[in-house]
């Protein structure tokens, strides 16, 4: 099994460039831009940490339910299969403004059906009211729930879980764990406190040929290198 620190360095590279401009992203943005930042952090990182634990898990298990042979040529499968896929995204796709549209057309809708007449400047008001709360009460809001969800349930079945499943299986688990939380926290976080102008300004294609060229190299180093028996 590889060292902690290369599958540190591997699945933070990996979680940064999958992560921002992903749909999730675009989700915290503009969350945060109608609700106070602190819960919406708070709510989209946990369920980002709860899934890159989940799925650092279910990679580590892999090796130990099936061959390890298999399990290897798996994970070298899955990394040129998602290089292809993002290289394929950067000069086809029509770029973040659709995800971003959708996202966002999402959300209005949501916030429109239980807000009903609510104006934007009650974010203060919310945040006067979540101060005067206790903490527990503040923790179980329906806003940090709410960024839980979306973000989770978002993230179900991405590219990014499948991505850091198969790191799992062929790295040090610890080490994937430690790097994808690292990473979901940095591109969260900016999300949060950028909001939509920082992310409509994102390049998608500039990130999904970064992410390719990075999945080809994992795959080709997971091609080269000696498997564990």
């Amino acid at each position: 099994m590889s060292s902690v620190v290369q599958g540190f360095t591997k699945s933070l590279a990996m979680t940064v460039l999958s992560e921002i401009g992903d749909k999730t992203f675009f989700a915290a943005a503009i969350l945060a831009m109608r609700h106070p930042r602190r819960l919406v952090l708070t709510g989209c990182l946990s369920a980002l940490v709860v899934m890159t634990i989940l799925s650092a898990v279910v990679g580590w298990a892999a090796p130990n339910l099936i061959s390890r042979k298999l399990t290897h040529h798996v994970t070298t499968l899955l990394f040129f299969g998602f290089g292809l896929w993002s290289l394929w995204d950067a000069f086809t796709g029509e770029g973040e403004a659709e995800d971003l549209a959708e996202v966002e057309a999402k959300l209005d809708a949501d916030f429109k059906a239980n807000s009903g007449t609510a104006k934007t400047n009650s974010k203060d008001v919310d945040e006067k009211k979540k101060q005067k709360r206790p903490f527990l009460t503040q923790f179980f809001s329906p806003i940090l729930l709410k960024a839980f969800s979306i973000t989770f349930f978002g993230e179900w079945g991405d590219k990014s879980q499948l991505a850091t499943i198969g790191l799992a299986a062929d790295e040090n688990p610890i080490g994937v764990v430690l790097g994808g939380i690292l990473g979901q926290a940095l591109c969260t976080t900016a999300a949060v406190l950028g909001g939509k102008s920082l992310a409509s300004q994102i390049s998608e294609k500039i990130v999904a040929l970064s992410g390719g060229v990075l999945f080809i190299v994992f795959g080709l180093q997971s091609f080269l290198s000696p498997m564990d028996s």
